[in-house]
C-alpha cells in the first residue's frame, strides 16, 4: 500500500462533513423568536449588494443563504408574509429576523413582534 492509498469510506465521510459545514443553511422546520424592523434609510446597500428599499418585502437573517424565501408569521393576529432574504442581522441577542416596513405592515406591528419562520 502506497502513500496514496485511501479509505473511500473516510473519504466520502470527510467529503460529506465538508458539504455540511459549507452548504448554505435553510429554514429545515420553523424557528420562533423577535422580529424588528429595518431602521436604515432606504437606498443604503445590503449585505447581499442590492439596495435596500423600505417598501419591498425583503429581510435580515444571520444565516440563511441570500435569495432564501420564508414565511414570516405573527402569531399574535395570525398574518403572515413572504419575504426575501437580501441582508445578515439582526445583531440584537433574541431576535431572528430583521424585516422592512412594508412586511412589518404585513404583519400587523411596528418596533418589535414574536414571529415564526417557515420554509416557503
Amino acid at each position: 500500500m502506497g502513500l496514496y492509498h485511501l479509505n473511500h469510506g473516510l473519504v466520502l465521510l470527510a467529503v460529506a462533513v465538508i458539504l455540511l459545514k459549507t452548504t448554505p443553511t435553510n429554514v429545515a422546520c420553523a424557528e420562533t423568536g423577535v422580529a424588528s424592523v429595518y431602521s436604515s434609510k432606504s437606498g443604503s446597500r445590503t449585505a447581499s449588494g442590492q439596495r435596500l428599499n423600505l417598501s419591498g418585502l425583503t429581510a435580515a437573517h444571520r444565516t440563511l443563504a441570500f435569495g432564501t424565501k420564508v414565511r414570516v408569521s405573527n402569531p399574535k393576529n395570525g398574518r403572515s408574509v413572504d419575504v426575501t432574504i437580501n441582508d445578515r442581522g439582526p445583531f440584537v441577542r433574541g431576535r431572528i429576523i430583521d424585516v422592512t416596513p412594508a412586511a412589518a405592515r404585513e404583519l400587523g406591528f411596528s418596533g418589535l413582534a414574536p414571529v415564526t419562520l417557515e420554509p416557503n
